[in-house]
């Protein structure tokens, strides 16, 4: 488990994604479940693929609510690794990443209402591809953190738990990251190009990425996904296990500023 445990030659490794979320057909990263409860993650060059091949026709029958948060989590994958305080944070991988998002915000609505929409599916591809590289270079922060124990716990779609606490999160964040968040927004809603200062533009991008989960279908609360109020300080607790993702946070971020985002998603 780790950064850079897993050593060693291996066998040729071509990766094939059918759904268009992860990315990992370009990342160095594994995530495994351990056990019932837990996900872990390896981080190793190794890992890295030989040749990937991005195949829109092995999309076309994603379901709509695995097509919408696989798409989701493309999207936080673009904009964490935008905003990651993470020292390999450079401008290529800021570039990816807002290229990402406009490929992933013009054509998500299109892939989950329409899935034979080939174009569509094949710009998801696309995009996810383009954030995996981007979050390769520049790791992702405390929304991965905080839904690890979501998907963990209480087995949860990877890409719905990020959903879930994706607006808390960049709320939380927003002190520290507001200009960072405007400077992308448009990218994913070309429609908030406008003259509203960082704060305003950074406020509008929050809530059309809730609106977003909302149209896409997405169940907006940790209630909706049967979980419980009193299991939110555990996964406070949890959640702070994952330091090689909460280091590259744009705001340092507490077990009890955890909770209160947990609350705030419940």
């Amino acid at each position: 488990w780790g950064v850079a445990n897993a050593k060693g030659p291996r066998l040729p490794l071509a990766l094939v994604p059918t759904t268009a979320g992860t990315g990992s057909e370009v990342t160095p990263v594994s995530i495994i479940t351990v056990g019932e409860e837990e996900k872990r993650g390896v981080s190793s060059p190794v890992i890295l693929p030989d040749i990937a091949v991005l195949d829109a026709e092995l999309t076309l029958g994603l379901p709509p609510a695995i097509t919408a948060a696989t798409g989701v989590d493309a999207m936080v994958h673009a904009i964490e690794s935008y905003a990651s305080t993470n020292a390999n944070n450079n401008p290529l991988s800021k570039m990816l990443a807002r290229q990402a998002l406009q490929l992933l915000g013009a054509n998500i609505e299109t892939a989950v209402h329409n899935g034979k929409d080939i174009a569509a599916r094949g710009a998801m591809l696309l995009g996810s591809m383009l954030a995996g590289q981007a979050f390769a270079n520049s790791p992702v922060a405390a929304v991965h953190a905080l839904a690890y124990p979501i998907g963990g716990t209480f087995h949860v779609p990877h890409g719905l738990s990020n959903a879930l606490v994706l607006p808390h999160v960049l709320r939380f964040n927003a002190p520290q990251a507001a200009h960072l968040y405007a400077e992308i927004a448009a990218d994913a809603f070309p429609r908030l190009d406008a003259g509203e200062g960082a704060q305003g533009r950074c406020a509008a991008f929050i809530e059309e990425l809730a609106s977003l989960s909302r149209r896409l279908g997405l169940p907006p609360r940790l209630r909706d996904v049967g979980i419980g109020e009193q299991h939110l300080a555990k996964m406070a607790s949890d959640a702070m296990k994952q330091t090689r993702l909460l280091v590259n946070n744009p705001r340092p971020l507490a077990e009890a500023d955890a909770l209160t985002i947990y609350r705030a998603a419940w």
